[in-house]
């Protein structure tokens, strides 16, 4: 803490009863206590102490916030932030890789302030504006202990993929990213791999990348932009202990491309792993915060207050994964994080396990720690495979009434899941040729003229002499993602097109 305060210059610079140490502890434990108010909060961090510390006004303890600033808590959070599992530990890696996923949180409600307002706007839904204004917040997360590796946070106008590229820096060539299709565009997968990292990344229904080459587990090759990739293209089914049948398709963007040392069944299995930031989410949301609006009126404080709940977020997880590492073959997934947050409380009222004597005999260090103990007496039990209905019970929220399949409500025991890879439909010998007239035959042979490189709509227009702006181009576009859908075309990226791959692809064994 001391080293935070100096390196950010923000150490009280004259003798004062709330030094700024006091003002760092004081906000950690705002985060801890965040059903209570800022008196009651100052009273739960000084109980344990002798001789009593008299009691301050809420103005001073407000004062305090802002004299210290945002600076040390976010500099803390970055010392606290990264991988925290060893590699042997169960769990975190998938062969050479640790296993990591980024994803959006923006359902953090704040204070309903104009201060507030005028930096992150009302979100719209369906039934207009939302009651709270809305922070939304964006981590790259270590799924095998769901600790965080970085994160970045703003307004929900901004888009989850915009806060993605600011993540990118923060992946490594030992880290093997997870993510949902919301991150498959072409700048994102390229800036990716650019990193050195490997991912595996669900694609949009809508995008069907060219197929270069089959492989023998029925993936292919493919290449988008600049970047040679692999795709999986599987049906997923669930099958319950009540007999009924729940699945869906999936279509995987990879750049693992040996089929022999990743199996494509394999790593459709390994993409379930990216849920495990949701349940990250789930723990900051509502373990740690309670579905509560955030306590700030102001952007600074609101800064401030989430660097404070992300260190302790962060320094929770370091405390569970040290404690679970001294079992022997014991997951990261088996520690509970609702223990861990009341044994911190705990400590925190009684100071518990922070004094000399609370060492470790024969003059060792104690790596569990109070908080640590508690959490190896009541590991949870081994994660079970189980599915239910993703509904929320608010009638504004998109997923009130999101159940297409018909999943249960309530959680069901899962008793096989059956995994079928599909591989892509190729022309045939025997499949007549399209007549190349018309408009059709333009464009096809512009693509040919071009080494049936993908071409922008706009170029395609371009080379036939029509107009590249207005209605003549969005209705020349609208043909070409007809003709995409029936197969005539290939779609790589949004209003870009080339042909099907030609007759006579020899398979790559």
């Amino acid at each position: 803490m001391d080293a935070v305060l100096d390196e950010t210059g923000t150490r009280e610079r004259r003798l004062r009863s709330l030094p700024s140490r006091v003002g760092v502890y004081f906000v950690l434990a705002l985060g801890l206590f965040e059903h209570l108010g800022a008196g009651l909060v100052w009273g739960k961090l000084v109980a344990g102490l002798t001789p009593a510390v008299p009691q301050t006004s809420e103005k001073a303890l407000r004062d305090l916030r802002r004299r210290i600033g945002v600076a040390p808590l976010q500099r803390l959070f970055e010392v606290l932030a990264g991988p925290l599992a060893q590699p042997s530990t169960p769990g975190v890696r998938y062969r050479l890789w640790r296993t990591v996923a980024f994803d959006g949180c923006g359902s953090l409600n704040v204070p309903d302030h104009e201060r507030n307002r005028s930096w992150l706007g009302r979100t719209e839904r369906r039934h207009g504006p939302s009651g709270y204004p809305r922070l939304m917040l964006m981590t790259l997360c270590e799924t095998g202990t769901r600790g965080l590796i970085a994160a970045i946070f703003g307004t929900a106008s901004q888009g989850e993929t915009d806060y993605a590229h600011d993540l990118v820096n923060h992946l490594t060539s030992d880290m093997l990213l997870l993510a949902d299709r919301a991150f498959d565009s072409n700048k994102l997968l390229a800036d990716i791999a650019a990193q050195g990292a490997q991912f595996l990344i669900r694609a949009t229904s809508t995008r069907r990348p060219p197929v270069l080459a089959l492989l023998p587990d029925g993936s292919y090759l493919t290449q988008i932009g600049s970047v040679r990739l692999r795709v999986i293209e599987a049906e997923v089914r669930s099958r319950t202990a009540h007999g009924d049948d729940f699945g869906g398709t999936y279509r995987l963007l990879t750049t693992l491309t040996d089929h022999r040392t990743d199996p494509a069944d394999r790593l459709v299995g390994l993409y379930h792993e990216r849920w495990e930031i949701e349940t990250a989410y789930l723990a900051l949301r509502h373990t740690l915060l309670k579905g509560r609006v955030l306590r700030s009126k102001d952007p600074v404080g609101l800064t401030q207050e989430m660097w404070g709940l992300l260190a302790i977020y962060q320094a929770l997880r370091s405390m569970m994964v040290t404690a679970v590492e001294t079992v022997p073959g014991c997951d990261p997934d088996r520690a509970g994080f609702t223990v861990a947050l009341e044994a911190a409380r705990d400590t925190v009222i009684s100071i518990a396990g922070t004094t000399a004597t609370a060492a470790a005999p024969f003059g060792r260090p104690d790596l569990v720690g109070h908080i640590g103990t508690r959490v190896l007496r009541a590991l949870l039990p081994k994660r079970r495979m189980r599915l239910s209905a993703r509904i929320v019970k608010c009638g504004t929220s998109r997923y009130a009434i999101w159940n297409r399949d018909e999943r249960p409500r309530d959680s069901t025991p899962i008793t096989a899941i059956v995994i079928t890879v599909h591989p892509p439909t190729l022309p045939t010998a025997h499949a007549p040729d399209r007549a190349l007239s018309g408009r059709w035959g333009q464009v096809c042979r512009v693509l040919a003229e071009n080494s049936n490189q993908a071409m922008h709509a706009r170029d395609i227009a371009g080379n036939l002499g029509l107009t590249t702006t207005g209605r003549v181009l969005s209705g020349f576009n609208a043909q070409l993602c007809y003709w995409a859908r029936n197969g005539r075309l290939i779609r790589t990226a949004p209003s870009t097109y080339n042909l099907p791959l030609p007759r006579g692809l020899d398979n790559v064994n």
